[in-house]
């Protein structure tokens, strides 16, 4: 049995901006990551950095359909997918699962802390990309290290 980290989120604007929000580090800068070495794009491998974590994160083995999906790998147990499905109203559910991990106490709490991670991703994102707000700003700022 593998474990699956996934969150689910419903963000009030087309398929087309949040699927922009997503691959286009200009955006992403604002909700999720502090730099990107480039745009998501299928074949590219990138190094992202975080605002909060003193690590940089290599991501590889990039698939994209053009507002659709994204799908990525950054631990290489795991594969992150992001489906996107357009509402009737125009709106965006967004979708977020990664998984591959073999089931064990480490990777449970593994899971956990991934769909929080996710969620809360969505969050920032919803909160961006409807708003203009940066509610990742300063979030996580009792959790550098000293």
């Amino acid at each position: 049995m593998k474990l699956t980290a996934k969150a689910t989120i419903q963000i009030q604007k087309p398929i087309e901006e949040v699927f922009e929000g997503i691959v286009n580090p200009e955006k992403m800068t604002n909700y999720f990551i502090s730099e990107s070495n480039g745009r998501l794009e299928t074949g590219k491998e990138l190094t992202w950095k975080f605002p909060e974590f003193p690590v940089e994160v290599p991501v590889k083995d990039v698939k994209i359909e053009i507002n659709r999906s994204i799908s990525f790998v950054w631990d290489k147990e795991t594969v992150v997918k992001i489906i996107l499905e357009e509402q009737p109203d125009k709106s965006t559910v967004v979708k977020v699962t990664e998984d591959g991990k073999p089931h064990n106490e480490d990777n449970l709490k593994w899971a956990i802390g991934n769909t929080e991670g996710w969620a809360n991703f969505l969050a920032c994102m919803k909160a961006y990309l409807e708003y203009g707000i940066q509610l990742r700003k300063g979030a996580f700022d009792f959790m550098r290290e000293n």
